[in-house]
Order: structure tokens, then C-alpha cells, then sequence
């Protein structure tokens, strides 16, 4: 984009570049924050449609994809934190460029740009960004061995106790660990439950597996 002509593009173009591309990163993460949060709701209603059944089994299998997405969530949170640190640091870079002269080196940003790797969604635009940045001192060279991966192993088998929990909270203590919510004293809830039909009931799990999975994806 800058290197028009063989011309170098100035300290303070390249970092604008860096920030503006940033941005559209984070843009994407929101995007799919939304997208995931819309796809718990649905899942939530499908389990207390399932939990007045009585499809433990079910809910189970429902409940463990949100304990999956709400890890995911995490993650993309912890991502935009780690971009918007970086952001802060090239303004920041920008702002003493006058006195030193030139774009100094930054541990910190070595260190989010190496921890933002592992994330698939960012992969291309934090390949190409570092060797940019690298190009104009700000990291040194990153080695495979200094890529952090994702460990799925805390994804794939999500403790019994947290599948609980979730289905608890979701289903206000009729399913799960903690304990029951009295209804006595809610005759809306009472008169919605009796007004979920048979067809509302109808849930299919494999259909909104793979729309949490394509979310998270």
C-alpha cells in the first residue's frame, strides 16, 4: 500500500496502517460476540423447553455447547483486550517519535502479537502485521516454538460440576446444582410453562451444535 514508486512510508503512516487494521480486527471479534450471544439465547430457551420435558440428556448435550461458547467468549474478549493494548502502544510510540527519532522496540507488544497467534481469526492479519512491525524494529523475529497454541483439552471435556452449574442457572434450579427457585410465588412463569406446546419443544441439537460450532469456528 505504501510502497509506491520504491518510496518508504513514513513512522507515523505506517503505524496509522497498523491501528486502522486494528480496528477492523476488533469490529470482527464484535461481530462474533454478537453472533455467539444471539445463539445462547436460542439454546437457553431450548433448554428450558427440553428441562419441562424432563430431557436430562438433552439439556446435557445443550448445556455443555454453551459452556464451550462462553470459553470462546472469553477468549475474543481477551483478544480485543490484547489488541486495543497494542493499539495504545503504537500511539504511544507515535507520540515520543519526535524525541527518539524513530519506532523504538516494545516487550509488550512482542509479547500480545505472539499471544494473539493462537487465535485463528486474527492469524492472518498478526502474520503479516509482525513482519511489518519487525521490518521497523518494534518485535524481533518470532520462531514457531514462540507461537502459543490454543489447549482444547479444557474445551472437549468440560467438568460435570460447570455442565450443572450452567443448566442450573439456566433452568432457575430445576435442573443442575443449585438449589431450586420457589415458584410459588410466580404465577407468570407458571402459566408460560404450560403454554410451551408441543411443536415449540421440538428441539434440534445437532442443528444448533453446528451453528455454535461455526460461531466459534
Amino acid at each position: 500500500m505504501f510502497n509506491i514508486f520504491g518510496s518508504k512510508p513514513s513512522p507515523d503512516k505506517i503505524v496509522s496502517k497498523w491501528c486502522s487494521e486494528i480496528r477492523t480486527q476488533q469490529r470482527g471479534l464484535d461481530r462474533q460476540l454478537r453472533g455467539i450471544e444471539m445463539e445462547e439465547m436460542k439454546v437457553k430457551r431450548s433448554i428450558k423447553q427440553l428441562a419441562k420435558k424432563g430431557d436430562v440428556g438433552s439439556c446435557k448435550i445443550l448445556a455443555k455447547e454453551l459452556v464451550r461458547s462462553r470459553k470462546q467468549k472469553d477468549r475474543l474478549v481477551t483478544s480485543k483486550a490484547q489488541l486495543n493494548s497494542i493499539s495504545l502502544e503504537l500511539k504511544h510510540q507515535l507520540s515520543t517519535l519526535k524525541v527518539a527519532g524513530s519506532l523504538q522496540k516494545s516487550t509488550n507488544v512482542m509479547k500480545s502479537v505472539n499471544q494473539l497467534m493462537s487465535v485463528p481469526q486474527l492469524q492472518r492479519t498478526l502474520m503479516e502485521m509482525s513482519k511489518e512491525m519487525m521490518k521497523a524494529g518494534i518485535i524481533d523475529e518470532m520462531t514457531e516454538d514462540m507461537l502459543e497454541s490454543i489447549d482444547d483439552a479444557d474445551i472437549e471435556e468440560e467438568a460435570e460440576e460447570e455442565v450443572d452449574k450452567v443448566l442450573a442457572e439456566v433452568t432457575e434450579g430445576m435442573l443442575g446444582t443449585l438449589k431450586p427457585i420457589n415458584v410459588a410465588n410466580k404465577p407468570a412463569e407458571r402459566a408460560n410453562a404450560a403454554e410451551v406446546s408441543e411443536e415449540e419443544a421440538e428441539i434440534d441439537l445437532d442443528d444448533m451444535n453446528q451453528r455454535l460450532s461455526a460461531l466459534r469456528s
